[in-house]
């Protein structure tokens, strides 16, 4: 996602900001800017696109600080442009940020009620009107950040710099990757050990909840504000391990990205208490909804096959799922009252833009799921349920397939409540159920060496065969796709009843089958299900060819 990297110490550090954020560049992003500390007061300076906008003004201005904050802008809140580009000050706070904020919309209010003055659409500048608040009220720096964290829900990684502290660097984190570096006689903040590892090797991770003052010294508190005691950890990777967070492939990385992004695409729109889900579709009244059709292409395809099956089951509505390449090549039967989701990672691809001016041009009231902000396919659409994936550099898609899943429940509990079909009492609980899979993903993740052990056997397999039921059945087809795009081994995926009626002919004693299925449980948690397609467990009519087959079972949760 988001890029940070700050510096306190003797040397003029705009290039040093500069050469951080451009070795963090692999992480994608929209506008850049930075903030430097100069006779006591800020200065910033900020550029949509390329570093090489930033770095321009950079020369041109020659900030000569010797402490500032860069960061580099993947969007999630508001358009990329430069207004919305971090770092955002208010009063004496000018701040960076990753991550979400929950409750934006609810802080906003109250601060314009209270008299502010917003000069962007982002959740990120909120947090420097709090903290320039509570300075106001007497309080310290590091008090006022803490304070007014303690009034922000969810996601944060961020630097602070208020005028008249000139010597420092204010951090904080809870749910973001923040790390601090320790040099001779200077330090730095990063959000990825990249940034810094030309600089220094020495790393303090910060915890979730800690804050630290970083000037001459690193000094880290807790929440409560009690000192803690932290050694930094020496860094052997070299630069292009580090960029990969320590893994082998960028694609390794992401996959054990999915936890978060998972988390980041659902946080802030589920409420378990109430039991609502909320879609970003102003001025769309979605209870109206009479049929739902999606298009997509490829992996987001079979995401819109997942969806397909989990609107129907909550919201009772029934929808259509059309390969985008093929939507606008028949006279598709859509219009009034039909809701038309299109679904990209990129919000660009081509097909699937064709596919939603087709359907806006007969009528339908067009709805994205995608994750770059300001995307054709979003600013196209009436609604945008954005997923925050963030960049994607593997070939294959990972990330950008869970957050789709993860954004079509959230459709189909809105929808579901919106309609009625869908009661508060069973939101609730599959609310719970859905904050929890984050957590169960990094339990599947730590099945590493297990699934190592898998890859090595079946290595030089010929080819596989997928089977699943139900709602498994496309997560069938996206594993076969994946083994086709990363091993080049031929694979199919099919319904598991599905077998019997042609593919079992090609089963034998060297083909291994991969089964997705759902081990039912012991007993039930709650009366309230997923889609019942969900609960079923692939069964297949036993053969004798389908006996000497190799299988591959793993069971999901």
């Amino acid at each position: 996602m988001c890029g940070i990297v700050a510096y306190v110490g003797a040397e003029r550090c705009a290039p040093i900001l500069l050469d951080g954020l451009r070795r963090l560049e692999y992480r994608g992003y929209d506008s850049a800017g930075t903030a430097i500390m100069e006779g006591g007061r800020t200065t910033i300076l900020r550029a949509q696109g390329k570093l090489n906008n930033l770095a321009r003004l950079v020369d041109e201005k020659q900030p000569q600080g010797t402490v500032g904050i860069g960061h580099t802008r993947w969007a999630t809140h508001g358009r990329p442009s430069e207004q919305n580009a971090h770092p955002h000050k208010y009063g004496r706070v000018a701040v960076v940020h990753n991550g979400i904020i929950e409750n934006h919309a609810a802080l906003r209010a109250e601060l314009s009620g209270a008299g502010h003055r917003f000069a962007s659409e982002t959740d990120t500048e909120i947090v420097a009107h709090l903290i320039d608040d509570e300075l106001n009220r007497g309080l310290e720096p590091l008090a006022a950040v803490r304070a007014a964290l303690g009034r922000v829900s969810g996601a944060y990684a961020i630097c602070v710099l208020i005028d008249g502290a000139p010597h420092q660097v204010i951090a904080a984190r809870h749910d973001a990757p923040l790390i601090i570096g320790v040099g001779e006689g200077e330090n730095y903040v990063a959000s990825d050990i990249p940034a810094i590892l030309n600089r220094t090797r020495d790393i303090i991770s910060l915890e979730q909840h800690e804050l630290a003052v970083v000037g001459e010294v690193v000094r880290i508190f807790d929440a409560e504000g009690r000192a803690v005691d932290r050694r930094p950890e020496r860094i052997l990777w070299d630069a292009v391990l580090a960029e990969k967070g320590g893994f082998k492939h960028f694609m390794l990385k992401e996959i054990h990205e999915q936890p978060r992004a998972v988390t980041d695409t659902i946080r802030d729109r589920l409420s378990p208490a109430s039991g609502d889900a909320f879609v970003d579709a102003e001025g769309l009244d979605l209870a109206q909804t009479r049929h739902v059709t999606i298009v997509a292409c490829g992996t987001s395809w079979h995401a819109a096959l997942v969806g397909k099956q989990l609107i129907e089951g909550l919201a009772r509505i029934p929808v259509e799922v059309d390969l985008a390449s093929e939507f606008r090549y028949r006279e598709p039967i859509i219009g009034e009252h039909e809701l038309l989701v299109t679904i990209s990672q990129s919000g660009e691809t081509a097909d699937t833009l064709a596919a939603l001016r087709e359907g806006v041009k007969r009528g339908a009231t067009p709805l994205s799921i995608c994750n770059v902000v300001g995307s054709t396919i979003a600013r196209e659409s009436r609604g945008v349920l954005y997923t925050h994936a963030g960049p994607e550099i593997g070939v294959a898609s990972t990330k950008a397939f869970t957050t789709q899943l993860a954004a079509l429940v959230v459709l189909a509990l809105h929808l579901g409540r919106r309609n009625g079909r869908l009661s508060a009492t069973q939101a609730k609980e599959l609310i719970t159920d859905l904050l929890a899979i984050p957590e169960q993903m990094k339990e599947v993740l730590d099945h590493h060496a297990t699934v190592n052990v898998i890859a090595r056997r079946y290595a030089m397999a010929r080819d596989f065969l997928f089977l699943g039921r139900g709602i498994n059945y496309p997560i069938a087809l996206e594993g076969a796709l994946k083994l086709k795009e990363i091993s080049y081994i031929p694979a199919e995926g099919y319904a598991a009843g599905e077998m019997k009626h042609g593919p079992i002919a090609l089963i034998d004693e060297h083909m291994p089958v991969v089964v997705i299925s759902r081990a039912a449980p012991a007993t039930r948690r709650s009366s309230t299900t997923w889609p019942r397609c969900a609960r079923g467990r692939a069964r297949s009519s036993p053969s004798p060819r389908a006996a000497t087959a190799r299988s591959a079972s793993w069971s999901t949760t």
